[in-house]
């Protein structure tokens, strides 16, 4: 028990609440830690999707270690411009994209294609719960490092292997990379404006979308296999792949194409399977409107002035609006075209017809949900005075995230974690 715990145990006692204050009082101190707090991580990947998911790890309260190559440190490190300034306004060695994906972790500088890296990271494995990796399939076997090897260190330990396309089948030895697979699992096919129109043709999404969910994955996953150690003490290799991901959140767009065998196409902002469902222009920009039953949608009608369209039998229902949205939209349109942006989120907001502004990132920020939320903070950082963080959106009743530490600065931690261990 630490010193806090054990201060806090004496002045309960000693005021007699009884056993019951105790045991809350501590596991009130026990939640502020996070609910995987205790849980010891062993962060081998770079890049994405596998600091995504151990950044997620480290904001439930994980401790995170982050083996990092001598002098150069993650890729991404250098992935800039823009990079983090220090208090003379000059820049640091940490990019934007870094920061945005390796807080709360520690950074261990560590050579492990050489036999005392390896032993290094050996004395690690045998304190860690959850090994991290997202090296080619094979890649850290000739350093002793894959499944096989860890197991025989630690039986116990869930080891996730990310990968662009899995542990085995063709591709397997393939290196993958976000934007190929957004093309190659069928994202850039529905993603961008009809082929016939301006601006027409595949588009990939605005943020490594693949990336990042192959990371959420990762994290549901851990967690699960976490759970089977604590009722079997068994543990196992997870194996999770980009392609994979990317396919199964096709979602009903997948699931459209194999039960019609019709192939989705791209539509834009435009929604395939509900009408209205899109942006509309607007006489200061756009407004994007989601109606998504038949009574939004007459309510819609109604406030844009056209009720009679609302009433109409040819689209009385969403599976006719779908049919005729060619014959709907441009009528919608029409009427749109007579208001303005905050006029039209008003009136429509007021009558529970969900719609929204198409926000520019900075606008975002400034949104006063956002920032009621606490979706942007700042950490302390060791050379640049204070970093800008995104937040975790996920909010826990009893065991709130605390975010205790800036995305670390290149071996960082390398002393105090090896010589402790």
């Amino acid at each position: 028990m630490n010193a806090n715990r054990s201060g806090v145990l004496k002045h309960v006692s000693s005021s007699r609440l009884g056993m019951y204050a105790v045991i809350t009082l501590l596991l009130k101190d026990y939640s502020m830690a996070g609910p995987l707090n205790g849980i010891k991580v062993l962060d081998l990947s770079r890049i994405l999707a596998g600091p995504w998911a151990t950044q997620v790890l480290a904001d439930y309260g994980a401790e995170v270690w982050k083996i990092e190559r001598p002098e150069k440190g993650d890729d991404t490190r250098h992935w800039g411009p823009p990079y983090v300034k220090n208090e003379q306004g000059d820049n640091t060695a940490e990019s934007a994209y870094y920061i945005a994906a390796n807080r709360g972790k520690k950074s261990i500088e560590v050579d492990m294609t050489t036999s005392a890296g390896q032993e290094a990271i050996y004395k690690l494995v045998q304190q860690a719960d959850i090994v991290v990796e997202n090296y080619k399939v094979g890649g850290l076997k000739k350093y002793g490092l894959d499944y096989e090897s860890i197991k025989n260190i630690r039986n116990d330990v869930i080891y996730c292997s990310i990968t662009g396309f899995g542990q085995n089948g063709p591709y397997a030895n393939r290196a993958g990379y976000d934007a190929m697979i957004q093309a190659m699992g069928g994202l850039m096919s529905i993603t961008g404006e009809k082929d016939n129109l301006p601006g027409g043709g595949p588009q990939k999404v605005g943020v490594a979308t693949t990336d990042l969910m192959t990371g959420m994955y990762a994290v549901s996953g851990i967690l699960a296999a976490l759970y089977h150690r604590t009722q079997t003490n068994e543990g196992q290799q997870i194996d999770i792949a980009l392609l994979d991901t990317q396919v199964a959140c096709l979602a009903n767009q997948g699931s459209s194409y194999l039960v019609s065998g019709e192939v989705p196409q791209r539509l834009g902002s435009a929604h395939p399977n509900i009408v209205p469902y899109q942006a509309m222009k607007v006489q200061d920009g756009y407004i994007l409107l989601a109606v998504g039953n038949d009574e939004q949608f007459k309510k819609c009608c109604n406030v844009l002035g056209c009720s009679e369209v609302g009433e109409s039998k040819e689209f009385a229902t969403n599976a006719l609006r779908v049919k005729h949205r060619e014959t709907l939209i441009p009528i919608l349109e029409s009427y749109f075209l007579n208001g303005k942006l905050d006029a039209w989120l008003t009136a429509l907001s007021e009558v529970h017809v969900p719609c929204g502004p198409i926000n520019s990132i900075d606008r975002v920020f400034e949104n006063p949900q956002i920032k009621h939320r606490n979706m942007a903070f700042e950490l302390d950082h060791p050379t640049a005075g204070k970093v800008p963080q995104v937040g975790n959106p996920v909010r826990f009743s009893q065991t709130p995230i605390n975010y205790h530490a800036a995305p670390p600065i290149l071996g960082q931690h390398t002393d105090e974690i090896l010589k402790s261990k």
